[in-house]
Parts: C-alpha cells; sequence; structure tokens
C-alpha cells in the first residue's frame, strides 16, 4: 500500500485469487473492488474482490455473470460500478454490461 504523505510503500494482504488484466475501482465507501481478469494458466475469472485499506483484508464478494478480461469498470455517481466489454471466457467479444451494487 502507497501513503502519499510519507511516499512509502508498505506490504499489505494479498488477493484471494491470482489475476491479470482486471480492473480495480475506488468505491464511495473507501474500498476498492476488484473484477475478473485472468488467473493462472489463463483461466477466466468472473470472481470479484473487495479491499479495505483500514484492516488489510481482501473478502470475496459477489461474482459477475460472465467471466472477463481486459475490460472497463466506471464508478458512477450513484456508487454503482459498471462493468463492460471486452473478453469473456470463451476469448469471444462480449456486448453486455454488469452492475455492482456496494
Amino acid at each position: 500500500m502507497y501513503d502519499p504523505s510519507t511516499g512509502i510503500w508498505t506490504v499489505t494482504g494479498s488477493m484471494n485469487y491470482v489475476r491479470y488484466y482486471h480492473t480495480a475501482s475506488m468505491l464511495t465507501n473507501g474500498k476498492v473492488l476488484v473484477a475478473g481478469g485472468l488467473g493462472n494458466s489463463t483461466s477466466y475469472l468472473s470472481s470479484a474482490e473487495l479491499y479495505n485499506s483500514s484492516t488489510g483484508i481482501w473478502t470475496i464478494t459477489v461474482s459477475m455473470n460472465y467471466s472477463r478480461y481486459l475490460h472497463t469498470a466506471s464508478v458512477l455517481t450513484t456508487g454503482k460500478v459498471l462493468v463492460t466489454g471486452v473478453y469473456g471466457s470463451s476469448g469471444n467479444y462480449l456486448n453486455t454490461s454488469e452492475l455492482y451494487q456496494p
């Protein structure tokens, strides 16, 4: 975790799943939502995790309906997170969107 007031990095908790090509979104409640991506052995992920910076703990939250990687996630003014595109579990393009409600 990076502390901008001190300019120092410190080790914090580990995610439950190895993932890359995922998204990370700062929620209005201060937690960070990490969603989708590719995991070990290029497995496609629909899972999502929440990071609590005050405890340094990652917790698993509700999974998306579709596995996604190289997608986008936008925090809306309502506090919900809109996730869209790109690749699904078969490596095909997705034209679906999903909403996450914290």
